[in-house]
């Protein structure tokens, strides 16, 4: 028998939004190699379907995660393939670069739509299969943005800090239904969010040897150092976590360093 058979989510169904590439993509790898059945959902289906056959996901499927009817079509195809679910990672998410003197109505409304209202979305959908299976577990991903102000992230950061409260909003209203509610927010992880945020910076070089050497611990995140924060909140180790911010940043906001 596999040892995935005996891992750390075994027998769990967990759905993971923005699957496709980067943090996503490592959880549900990481998902999976603990035993989970995994879905994996992304805006771009071919992409998911590609990362589903390498990272032995379940099920891949396309959906815009800020559209409720594409929303609730996907949640139900997935508890429908996969019996239920037991856990949603809600990572789906878009870098948006500019000031609020310089940022179009347009973009500010897209960031606020997959950076938070994807998670009031997805989470609505899921909540009452998490129900049907005696509770769960649903974890999303924040970020030091939405504890740390950052210049020309106000959209950014305003659906990351909004997003960080939903958690423990949710966290309450999930208590009396076994649903745990938590929230994992990574500090500068090497990702192709990451790059695209960088290469939209004046200073391109200049950002990116900032970012690789300001952490305490020395280093640029990698996906998989993000993965294993969001596998102990899925897990039953954190079955007496609910409402908490999980930091996973090498040490950066901790205080003023070097």
């Amino acid at each position: 028998m596999s040892s995935a058979a005996h891992g750390r989510l075994a027998g769990a169904r967990v759905l993971v939004t923005g699957a496709a590439s980067g943090i996503g993509r490592a959880i549900a790898e990481r998902c999976a190699g603990e035993g989970a059945t995994v879905a994996l959902l992304d805006l771009d289906g071919e992409a998911a379907e590609r990362a589903r056959a390498e990272v032995g996901g379940a099920l891949a499927l396309a959906a815009n995660v800020t559209d409720a009817g594409a929303v609730s079509a996907a949640v139900e195809r997935i508890c429908a393939a996969l019996g239920g679910l037991d856990g949603v990672v809600n990572n789906a998410g878009i870098p948006m670069v500019g000031r609020v003197d310089e940022l179009a109505e347009d973009d500010w409304d897209r960031a606020l739509a997959v950076d938070l209202k994807s998670v009031y979305l997805v989470s609505r959908a899921a909540w009452p299969h998490l129900v049907s299976a005696g509770g769960g577990a649903i974890v999303n991903t924040g970020s030091i943005a939405g504890m740390w102000a950052t210049e020309a992230q106000p959209a950014y950061s305003a659906a990351k800090a909004a997003t960080i409260m939903l958690t423990k909003c949710m966290a309450l209203d999930g208590a009396r239904d076994g649903i745990r509610v938590n929230c994992v927010s990574p500090g500068f992880v090497r990702t192709p969010m990451l790059e695209r945020f960088i290469a939209g910076q004046d200073d391109p070089a200049a950002v990116e040897t900032a970012v690789s050497v300001r952490a305490p611990l020395g280093r640029l995140g990698e996906p998989l150092d993000i993965a294993e924060a969001f596998v102990y909140l899925l897990s039953a180790e954190a079955r007496w976590v609910t409402g908490s911010n999980l930091v996973v940043d090498g040490g950066l906001t901790a205080g003023i360093w070097g």
